[in-house]
């Protein structure tokens, strides 16, 4: 029998190499995206595209209602996202970070999990790179599995769902390194937070920079679409 996992697939460069490596761990993927009220939803073609190249069994794109609450600048247009000239990131927990976001979505893919029978969810958390969101620090992840192995009828049975995160201890320039070697197209990603109407990058949100600076770090050539502005 072939082993299934759920793979969080973004659109953006980590949750791509995450899903080459569950691929290449010999796993059958189930890519699970969100149209959660970003209002960078050109993401969602990367996502699919990526499903597509990597190969996945099935893609689905769940939609969510994230914009309702608001709270960030990546779902309330009220909030601008952040385009700094200096080469300095934004310290702290940035006005980017969207509230439970990690949590709802990983609440779903355990749902699909259990639905398919998975025996793991691959999510491309980082916690050197992170960027000040708490929801992607090691302890979370280990709190949010205690949590689906008692909340699961998987999990009171013993068949535990293992949440992986196998970019979390890694460098940018480490991840690209890794996906590099897996035959990851980054031209296919988008990190950006603020795309033009053509779905260019901004090449100035902190995103961005965290993806350059990688690139450059890698010493492999930046393969992204910058907007010109």
């Amino acid at each position: 029998m072939t082993k299934k996992a759920v793979v969080l697939v973004s659109g953006g460069l980590d949750s791509a190499t995450t899903l080459a490596i569950a691929k290449e761990a010999g796993y059958d993927c189930y890519a699970m995206s969100f149209n959660y009220g970003q209002c960078h939803q050109v993401e969602l073609l990367s996502a699919k595209t990526i499903s597509e190249s990597i190969g996945v069994v099935e893609h689905k794109i769940v939609k969510l209602g994230l914009g309702d609450i608001g709270g960030s600048a990546l779902t309330d247009d009220s909030i601008s996202v952040p385009k700094n000239s200096s080469a300095e990131i934004e310290e702290g927990i940035p006005v980017t970070y969207v509230p439970a976001r990690n949590t709802v979505f990983l609440s779903l893919a355990l749902g699909w999990a259990e639905v398919l029978d998975a025996e793991a969810i691959f999510i491309g958390v980082n916690a050197v790179d992170y960027s000040g969101y708490p929801d992607c620090r090691p302890e979370y992840i280990e709190a949010f599995q205690t949590m689906a192995n008692l909340a699961t009828k998987k999990g009171v049975e013993g068949k535990l769902i293992k949440i992986k995160t196998p970019l979390i201890h890694l460098t940018k320039a480490e991840i690209i390194h890794k996906g590099n070697a897996l035959g990851v197209d980054y031209g296919q990603t988008l990190s950006c937070y603020s795309p033009d109407e053509e779905g260019r990058a901004c090449g100035k949100c902190d995103s961005c920079r965290i993806r350059q600076q990688g690139f450059a770090d890698a010493n492999i050539p930046d393969p992204t679409c910058y907007s010109q502005s």
